[in-house]
């Protein structure tokens, strides 16, 4: 292949992957579907299932003219094929061809399926539907979301493609391709797991994520999982009528002083272990007077003589628990991002350490 056949191929890749699954550069450069088509989709807090039936359709044309777009790039990036004649290109790209031009015919196809009868096809309508009182449609169902979802007391979290919304009746749960609508009245939530991740991209900060599923008690509405940071469950909490259950092997940490203790520890069983002495016995740890001492201060870090980090001497007295907590509560509670990297001194001879110079004893 050509150079310029390469490169478009590739540039074309990462665009494409990328404005199918929006990183948050190009949301701050406009490249999205609802950016590029604001005028037509209208205002989602005026009217919040009318923009997300125009969305979702425009979503799922815009996403399968990516093929198209990729032939006729290439009509000009390899010329030499001449697949500005279909005639007369390889029979490869007369079939990508053909696909590249059926998936928007098919697109447009089912768009103007659910669009009939003023979208009553659509899934978020044929959803909506379900909760229909006898006497009305989906649009009065509609007509109560999009009041709720006006009110500046709701609970919305997420990013754009999976972004959580928790009015006084509904759970919402709005992704690329569709909108998932759930009434609280008659939804089960429970927390099926829990993801603890050292590092926020955002934040630089530890953060653990849960996956709730949301089950109707009706079977023709299929449950669907949402996903939050921790720190916001108790928020989530306040704004459902129900409580949300967890299952046995799912810890919940809802502030940051759990949630660093929990990175504390993973940070500290990978570092370099301590072997006590066979004539030095094990004592309660001084911190909490509960269990024995677990951990032991050793510079690890860098070689004894550099570095602000200096030599511990004290024998072992406290729990892998206990020398987290102290650890935390030498912190500056306005820099939580400069928590793992910071330096603090030993409780009993002040020598400085770091997260690296702690010891689990074996």
């Amino acid at each position: 292949m050509d150079s310029p056949e390469v490169t478009f191929t590739l540039a074309y890749l990462v665009f494409a992957v990328c404005f199918v699954f929006t990183p948050n550069e190009f949301y701050s450069a406009g490249l999205t579907v609802q950016n590029l088509l604001s005028g037509w989709l209208g205002s989602e807090d005026a009217a919040f299932v009318p923009y997300h039936l125009r969305r979702t359709s425009a979503t799922l044309l815009c996403h399968s003219l990516l093929p198209l777009g990729y032939y006729m790039g290439m009509c000009f990036a390899a010329s030499e094929k001449q697949l500005y004649s279909p005639g007369q290109a390889s029979e490869a790209w007369q079939l990508f061809l053909l696909l590249a031009v059926s998936l928007p015919l098919a697109s447009c196809t089912l768009i103007y399926y659910w669009s009939w009868d003023k979208w009553t096809r659509h899934p978020l309508a044929q959803t909506l539907a379900l909760y229909a009182l006898p006497q009305s449609g989906w649009q009065a169902v509609a007509s109560s979301i999009n009041m709720e979802f006006r009110r500046i007391d709701k609970f919305a979290t997420g990013a754009p493609g999976a972004r959580v919304i928790v009015t006084d009746t509904w759970v919402m749960k709005v992704t690329t391709y569709r909108v998932h609508v759930a009434q609280q009245q008659d939804v089960h939530l429970t927390v099926t797991e829990s993801r603890q991740h050292d590092l926020s991209p955002d934040s630089n900060l530890p953060v653990q994520l849960l996956t709730i599923r949301v089950a109707s008690s009706s079977p023709a509405m299929q449950p669907f999982d949402i996903r939050l940071n921790s720190a916001e469950y108790g928020e989530l909490c306040e704004k459902l009528h129900a409580p949300i259950r967890s299952a046995a092997h799912v810890v919940i940490h809802q502030s940051l002083g759990d949630l660093f203790l929990e990175t504390f520890a993973s940070l500290v069983e990978v570092n370099p272990t301590y072997s006590v002495p066979s004539n030095q016995e094990l004592e309660a740890c001084i911190g909490c007077m509960q269990t024995r001492a677990s951990v032991k201060l050793v510079k690890t870090c860098q070689e004894p003589a550099v570095g602000e980090c200096q030599q511990c001497y004290c024998r072992p007295m406290w729990c892998l628990t206990c020398m987290g907590k102290w650890f935390a509560s030498r912190q500056d509670p306005q820099r939580p991002d400069t928590w793992l990297a910071s330096r603090v001194p030993c409780p009993t001879c002040r020598a400085r350490f770091c997260i690296l110079d702690v010891c689990c004893i074996r």
